[in-house]
């Protein structure tokens, strides 16, 4: 049988409860009989094998010097038409 917390909205006073699946939600707090809510909780969820990482898959960052390094290469590539015009005058 699933156990079941419920707070209570007045006082605040938590408790737990363990009841059928089939039963009805406890409505009233055992301390001062006004309403309560069922409290949920996040379920842990443990990934196992490879793929569940941001560094198992896409593209893989290019550190700054790799960056600069293309830039220069880029820089080379190109022709010096303005330089040599006006080295020429």
């Amino acid at each position: 049988m699933p156990i079941y917390e419920y707070r209570c909205l007045k006082c605040g006073h938590q408790f737990e409860k363990m009841q059928k699946i089939s039963d009805s939600a406890v409505s009233h707090c055992e301390k001062c009989g006004k309403r309560v809510t069922r409290v949920f909780h996040p379920v842990a969820i443990h990934f196992k094998g490879s793929g569940f990482y941001s560094t198992d898959y896409g593209k893989k960052k290019t550190s700054g010097v790799k960056e600069a390094e293309k830039l220069v290469k880029k820089e080379e590539k190109k022709p010096m038409k303005k330089a040599a015009a006006k080295s020429d005058s």
